[in-house]
Formats: C-alpha cells, structure tokens, sequence
C-alpha cells in the first residue's frame, strides 16, 4: 500500500533562523496519523540560515541520521567530537545511553540544508559513537546507492534492521525495489520530479509504504531522493518503552 503525502501537506515550521518540514510528529507538532513507519519515527528536512547553529541538545536510544543536501555542515557533541559535511555526507550517531549534539551552518554566507532521520534501536543503552562517509553526485547517480544498512560490511551501520538509500536519477531512468510483505518504508523526493506507479510526484513530495509493495521509481526530470527500508512490526526499547 502507498500512501502519497504531498509537499503542501508536510507540517513547516519557521524560527527564523531555520525552516524544517516535520514529516511525523516532532518537538511541538504532534498528528497521531503521522507517528512514523516502523522504527523511523523523524523525518526533518532542515534549512539553516548562514551562520545559524543548533545549540548542543541532549538525546536518548535514538540512531541520529544525518545527510547533507547543500551547503556545509559543521558537527560538535559531548563525546568530543567535531567536523565538516558536505553534499553527500553521511552521519550516523549513536545516542544509546545518552548524549549531546549541535547542528551548525559552517558558512557565514550560505543557506544550508540536510535531512534528519531518527530510527529507535534494537537495544536501549548503547554506548554513544559516531559514524561518517562521503558519498559523491556519481556514486548516487542512476542508482539506489546504500548509503547505511544493519550489517557490518555496509558503509554505515545501524542498530536496527533498516536501509537508507540514496539516488540521483537522469531524466527517464527508473530505479526499482521490493518491499517484503512485513516491511515498509518512506520514500522522499528532495528535488525533481518522478513518477511512482500512477501518481507523479514533485519536489518536497513522499510516499509512505506499508505492508510490503514493488516500487518503481522513475525519473520525469532530474531527480534526487531519498528511501528508507524498515520492519514494520518492532518492539520499542529504552525510552520508547515506557
């Protein structure tokens, strides 16, 4: 089943020295339709004004995901950690037991925009860490690039039985990919447009799919998008749990 979400439907919020859509519920912004899918319980599409930083703010069992989109993204936390992103760039952190991060916009004079996924772990408290990879326009283009996945031989591991791919495709180029029938997914069109079985999907558009579906995705004009794989039936931990 795929459920179309356009972009005039996608909660904004503007605080002046950033934009977001929200995706699922976050922060203030709470829909009981839109908790997430599966363990994906945030999706952000951030915009910084130059020069903005998100101060250092604390999270708990949460594998925080970050790719950056444009500009340059700059990263401290708690565990001591810091240093620059740019287009893309993967960041995946670990928050497990507990820790700190900030988001900042390094350049005084551009925009800069990123995405932002949360997916809950399969075991509360792990040990906080960080990881990070460079992806360039190539290794995206007309493909489903895996960009994190479970196992230890994938670029970026994470702690849950989840995929994130990302893709650049050309005009009339189509990608395809099979949902299980207990897993689902969301599928996020950053730019361009495509076509998704018969509906036509444009910027700042996306698809939530549920109970397993053939998804073939197929470039109108020059595209970039985002896809993430998950179970749809899990068991929360940590925090989640209570």
């Amino acid at each position: 089943m795929l459920q179309v979400r356009r972009d005039r439907e996608i909660h904004k919020e503007d605080g002046g020295w950033f934009v977001a859509r929200w995706h699922f519920s976050f922060d203030r912004y709470r829909d009981p339709r839109q908790m997430g899918v599966g363990p994906l319980r945030v999706f952000n599409h951030d915009r910084l004004a130059p020069g903005a930083v998100w101060p250092m703010h604390p999270h708990v069992d949460v594998e925080g995901i970050t790719y950056v989109w444009k500009g340059t993204f700059r990263h401290a936390d708690s565990l001591g950690n810091e240093g620059i992103l740019q287009p893309g760039g993967v960041q995946l952190m670990t928050l497990g037991s507990g820790a700190e991060h900030s988001e900042q916009n390094a350049s005084e004079i551009e925009p800069m925009e990123f995405l932002q996924l949360w997916i809950l772990p399969q075991k509360p408290s792990l040990r906080p860490g960080i990881q990070q990879r460079h992806f360039t326009q190539e290794d995206r283009t007309d493909r489903l690039l895996k960009v994190i996945g479970p196992d230890a031989s994938d670029p970026v591991r994470v702690h849950q039985d989840a995929t994130v791919y990302v893709s650049r495709l050309s005009p009339a180029t189509a990608v395809s990919h099979d949902f299980r029938s207990d897993r689902g997914g969301y599928l996020y069109l950053i730019e361009g447009r495509a076509r998704v079985a018969t509906e036509e999907l444009a910027t700042g558009d996306a698809v939530k799919i549920q109970d397993g579906a053939a998804l073939r995705i197929e470039a109108v004009e020059a595209s970039e998008l985002v896809l993430v794989d998950v179970p749809l039936r899990f068991t929360p931990v940590g925090v989640w749990a209570r």
